[in-house]
């Protein structure tokens, strides 16, 4: 067990991990509806907001655990290893508190004490212009995980920003009852995360709510002055790299799952002829697929030690942090994928916990973020000193 960065006792945050699995049962049990409705129950929602989960990754000020990464890490798989839309939730709606910390303060307090769940997506795509002392913004958003369940979602546009004079990439956070949800989210995997449409139409935004993200991902701290506290992972890092990282989170939890699944059901299956399956060339392939993961594992390490030992004179490391995520998901897409084909037809029965976790796992890796091919090929430009467009 890792080393605690804060007054929580090892006893505190073993009750974190019992509500996890708490949540990611609960979640598992309802998977059929989940399927159906394309969303994670109410039931889910009601059992997270019970527990101190969402309270994560908020600075200490506010009340949270604000456990360490390697253990946040330990409670988005422990979710992800029972229901990987649950687990991708959790994920999400605890990693947007970090954005919520770089708010103005008055725009903070409100956010934090109203104690909401947060959705967003700073894809810049709305248009946006700055009127009086807030903005005006309009854009329609797809793929806006966990809005069915927010009270708050920020969204992004592309704008020249007042203070600079130049175009940056900002983000504006909303109360979704100012927005218009369209439930278009009917996909292959990952149903319960709910992804859907958000419009937002020539809707006035205060300042307090405006977060100018290309100059925060730069400077690691809140730039109004107020609420720095050094001992918060997140500050004096680049902001979208830990905050992205918790994909691979997800993924991980549910290879193991899926790992669990092939083992089981190995010792229990009997082939052609009379052979014991566990008898075959199963062995090897566990013994393979284990290893996949294994090594998945050390590359989460890795990004660990590279958030932990951060140092911005380093040099620009983004494109290897991408690089990094989309190995460790490409090793859990193999692991899903030779799961499937090597026990079968059986596991191809719709609702079958392995035909499940394999569509959420190639919903994972089909992420923007988690693209395997755009995250190496820009890691090997940044080897040779040519640039990318590698954000986290």
């Amino acid at each position: 067990m890792v080393s605690q960065t804060n007054e929580w006792t090892q006893t505190e945050f073993q009750q974190l991990i019992i509500d996890a699995e708490r949540v990611g049962k609960l979640a598992e049990s309802e998977v059929a509806e989940m399927e159906k409705n394309q969303t994670i129950s109410e039931n889910v929602i009601k059992a997270l907001k019970a527990t101190q989960i969402p309270k994560l990754l908020l600075p200490k000020k506010y009340g949270g655990p604000q456990v360490n990464y390697r253990e946040y890490s330990a409670i988005i798989r422990k979710v992800s290893k029972y229901n990987m839309s649950a687990g991708w939730l959790t994920f999400l709606y605890t990693t947007h508190n970090i954005w919520a910390a770089y708010l103005p303060e008055q725009g903070r307090e409100e956010v934090i004490n109203q104690g909401g769940l947060l959705a967003d997506i700073f894809s810049p795509i709305g248009n946006a212009v700055a009127e009086g002392d807030g903005f005006r913004l309009s854009g329609t958003y797809n793929f806006v995980s966990g809005v069915l369940h927010s009270d708050w979602v920020a969204v992004g546009a592309f704008m020249e920003v007042p203070e600079s004079g130049q175009k940056e990439h900002v983000a504006f956070n909303l109360p979704t009852k100012d927005v218009q949800i369209i439930q278009n989210w009917d996909t292959l995997g990952l149903r319960g995360t709910g992804s859907n449409q958000v419009v937002v139409d020539n809707l006035y935004v205060p300042k307090e709510q405006f977060l100018r993200l290309s100059e925060i991902d730069r400077v690691g701290r809140p730039l109004d002055g107020t609420g720095y506290d050094e001992e918060y992972f997140f500050f004096n890092k680049p902001f979208f790299v830990p905050f992205i990282a918790g994909f691979s989170m997800v993924a991980l939890g549910g290879a193991e799952r899926l790992l669990e699944e092939f083992k089981e059901r190995t010792e229990n299956r009997t082939r052609l002829r009379g052979v014991s399956a566990k008898e075959s060339r199963h062995q090897g392939v566990l013994a393979e697929l284990n290893l996949r993961y294994f090594e998945a594992e050390g590359l989460l390490s890795r990004i660990f030690e590279m958030l932990e030992n951060y140092n911005p004179n380093d040099g620009d490391q983004r494109a290897e942090f991408a690089a990094i995520r989309a190995r460790i998901i490409h090793n859990c897409t193999e692991i899903a994928q030779r799961v499937l084909l090597v026990l079968g037809g059986f596991a191809l029965y719709k609702g079958h916990p392995v035909e499940l976790f394999f569509r959420d796992m190639h919903a994972v890796s089909a992420h923007r973020s988690n693209l395997y091919e755009d995250s190496i090929e820009a890691y090997g430009k940044s080897i040779f000193g040519f640039e990318h467009n590698v954000v986290g």
